[in-house]
């Protein structure tokens, strides 16, 4: 009699070297996926960069504060500056332009578009220049105010008073005899004033 309830009775063969076979090849086709996503990230950023040469071009050679270079890496990055770059969204179509902060990483500019992308950018390292401009000549302007305020000797010049004039530090004399003659006016004409009242208020004493 046969016995079909025992599983083991099962003709069915498993081989390990297949299922590894198996395994690894799938491995292979997805670790083939990623590259070529990543691929395609740099692909785009590289693109981002050659619409951007003629700005990197044009940056002051002195200027250093800029990176510009696509760097490979999960995520691949098109560094603008140390602290700002350009990435690829999830779907890998849309440009982010981030940038980090004592705040926290914040998004400059998220588009789909090549040329707003690199109009951004663009933009942005303009900004970055002026800045550095400005800075520039607030340093210079500081550097001016302290040397106008030490010596040859570069020791600290203490501005000076300027002198007072004899005739500023004292009062003009006042005219003694002119305050006598308007004493005894107000004197004279209080007397007047007191004998008017008199005259008017007591008619008997006329």
């Amino acid at each position: 009699m046969r016995d079909t309830g025992n599983p083991r009775s099962s003709k069915t063969v498993r081989n390990l070297t297949d299922a590894i076979r198996r395994v690894r090849t799938a491995a292979t086709e997805r670790s083939d996926v990623v590259v070529e996503l990543r691929n395609a990230e740099r692909a785009r950023l590289e693109m981002l960069a050659d619409e951007l040469k003629g700005v990197f071009a044009e940056v002051p050679a002195e200027d250093e504060q800029f990176v510009f270079a696509v760097v490979p890496g999960t995520p691949s990055r098109l560094w603008i500056d140390p602290t700002s770059f350009v990435i690829m969204g999830p779907d890998r179509r849309t440009y982010r332009f981030l940038k980090d902060t004592r705040l926290g990483r914040t998004v400059i500019r998220e588009s789909a578009s090549l040329d707003d992308m690199a109009d951004t950018v663009t933009h942005y390292v303009a900004e970055r220049i002026i800045e550095r401009e400005w800075a520039i000549e607030g340093d210079w302007v500081i550097k001016r105010i302290q040397r106008g305020q030490t010596g040859e000797n570069g020791r600290r010049v203490e501005a000076k008073p300027a002198p007072i004039r004899a005739s500023e530090s004292r009062p003009e004399p006042l005219h003694l005899g002119w305050v006598v003659a308007a004493f005894a006016l107000g004197v004279f004409l209080g007397i007047v004033g007191l004998l008017a009242y008199a005259w008017v208020t007591f008619p008997g004493g006329r």
